[in-house]
């Protein structure tokens, strides 16, 4: 049967009913490779923070297959996010969550697709310039650790969760056309460079890890890393100079601190600075006790306003491809 994100709270109460004499559930793992593993970083977040009972991970696909945790099987849930259900290593991930007795939700885009068989609980997320960012992948992945804490150790910020889910589309879709100037901008002044770092903290580092790992070095083929906020200091800094482009994400909430002693040393030593300050672009009219968990679906989805002017100014479409389908890997 298939789910919207709608429908995530009756799927973790059915869990849950069928795990209550069997032990209830002991761990919840998110899974998935490239930009649907990083997708998933939030709800990782989500549970670190918030959740003291229920043992939780974000691993790559193929890592939870050659080296699943000890713990694994009937009384866990596995979360794997697949775009198009067609990524072997997710798949395998999936099929071995079904055999070890793991209940199985799969968050996916496509209608059909291979990995949907292993699936018990399959959520269709909303995706493409049209799409409602409260249905998207990474709110269904979010929703899954906030439900599934809410209905076994209780959520305090539960409705102010749920607020914020409400406003992020508002947020978003304004936010996007409040940076579109400066993505033009952006674009003209990188088109030719060789190397552009990311920089984030908190649950929207996983944002700034897609847009490195998957615009600039999969779509765009310049060299990109994406450098944690408060690791910056501890190795980082050192290739940081004039020369050097830089995209830093402030968040709001709890970790905009380390952003914001990141980006003071950044102004101080560097000239090449973009800055995407969550606060500017609207993020804090969500509730500060949940807008940590916010901050990766805000920059997520203002990223490709400046992807695509990027691609149109460097004339490198983002479909064009070396290897990624096209050579035995």
């Amino acid at each position: 049967m298939e789910y919207k994100s709608t429908d995530i709270k009756k799927i973790i109460e059915k869990i849950l009913e069928e795990k209550k004499d069997k032990g209830g559930v002991k761990s919840l793992y998110f899974v998935g490779c490239g930009g649907s593993l990083g997708a998933l970083y939030p709800a990782k977040i989500f549970m670190e923070k918030e959740c003291t009972s229920i043992k939780s991970a974000w691993i790559n696909s193929n890592e939870f297959v050659h080296s699943t945790p000890k713990d694994f099987g009937e009384n866990s849930i596995i979360c794997l996010a697949c775009h198009k259900g067609n990524t072997p290593e997710t798949i395998r991930a999936a099929a071995l969550g079904k055999k070890m007795g793991a209940t199985v939700i799969i968050l996916t885009w496509f209608q059909e697709s291979e990995i949907i068989q292993y699936g018990d609980y399959i959520v269709r997320y909303t995706f493409g310039d049209e799409k409602d960012i409260a249905g998207e992948k990474t709110i269904c992945g979010l929703l899954v650790a906030v439900e599934l804490l809410k209905q076994t150790e209780g959520y305090e910020n539960y409705d102010k969760f749920l607020q914020g889910v409400g406003m992020i589309n508002r947020i978003v879709k304004n936010a996007c056309k409040h940076v579109e100037k400066r993505a033009q901008i952006f674009a003209e002044a990188h088109k030719d460079d060789k190397v552009i770092y990311t920089m984030a903290s908190g649950a929207g580092y996983g944002a700034a890890y897609m847009e490195s790992i998957c615009i600039f070095m999969e779509m765009q083929w310049i060299n990109s890393s994406s450098i944690h906020s408060g690791e910056y200091f501890h190795g980082p800094f050192e290739i940081t100079d004039a020369n050097i482009p830089f995209v830093i994400q402030i968040s709001e909430g709890s970790t905009r601190t380390l952003d914001e002693r990141a980006l003071k040393f950044l102004n101080t030593y560097a000239k090449r600075i973009e800055i995407l300050d969550a606060k500017d672009l609207g993020l804090s009219t969500i509730d500060t006790s949940v807008v940590d968990y916010f901050n990766h679906s805000l920059f997520n989805n203002v990223y490709p306003v400046y992807n695509q002017a990027l691609a149109a100014v460097r004339e490198h479409p983002l479909t064009t491809r070396r290897y990624m389908w096209k050579v035995e890997y």
